[in-house]
């Protein structure tokens, strides 16, 4: 069983050291790493707005988190695009260790979930990476734009808010509801 909650500031330090679990995984392949931002992505949790989340597994070991914004950043949308109701996903990390629990899956749609009881139309987020563009294309989003963002290319998605009544078994808390404690 998995829980979704804000994060704390008492979070910090278990979130500095899932993305810097997560840094060396990507470092053995070669892959661009966090490690340099890990403890500036971990003073996320510190938001008194709450925007971080993390997930939980059944012994409240951290093992992912992901920011959530009510508004869209109006760079690469379109005003149609930013007229609509949205989460705006980003800094999105699990740790490597659960893998097989597809732990960046669960917080994409429990965020599809939420987005969808809070009323939003739309999940979005963005990436600057191919191999993440084809990653969340898997959890159902989809590529709507590129744009280049100083030094990065910038990819947009997107995915429809929807109820997704299956999580219910994978986000239980005690009370037997759907889990964002």
């Amino acid at each position: 069983m998995f829980a979704m909650r804000p994060a704390t500031s008492a979070d910090i330090p278990a979130v500095a050291a899932m993305i810097r679990s997560r840094s060396t995984w990507l470092e053995e392949r070669g892959m661009p790493t966090w490690r340099d931002s890990a403890d500036n992505l971990a003073a996320q949790a510190e938001n008194s707005h709450g925007a971080m989340w993390v997930l939980e597994d059944h012994a409240s070991h951290i093992v992912g988190c992901t920011t959530v914004q009510d508004e869209t950043p109006p760079w690469g949308w379109t005003p149609e695009e930013l007229a609509e109701p949205a989460h705006y996903l980003f800094t999105t990390v699990t740790d490597p260790a659960y893998r097989e629990h597809k732990p960046g899956t669960l917080i994409a749609l429990w965020a599809v979930d939420r987005a969808a009881r809070e009323g939003k139309d739309w999940v979005r987020r963005g990436c600057m990476f191919k191999g993440l563009v084809r990653y969340y294309e898997t959890q159902g989003f989809t590529l709507l734009h590129e744009v280049q963002r100083t030094r990065n290319r910038v990819y947009l998605m997107a995915r429809r808010a929807e109820r997704l009544p299956e999580l219910e078994a994978l986000f239980k808390d005690p009370s037997g509801t759907l889990a964002d404690r």
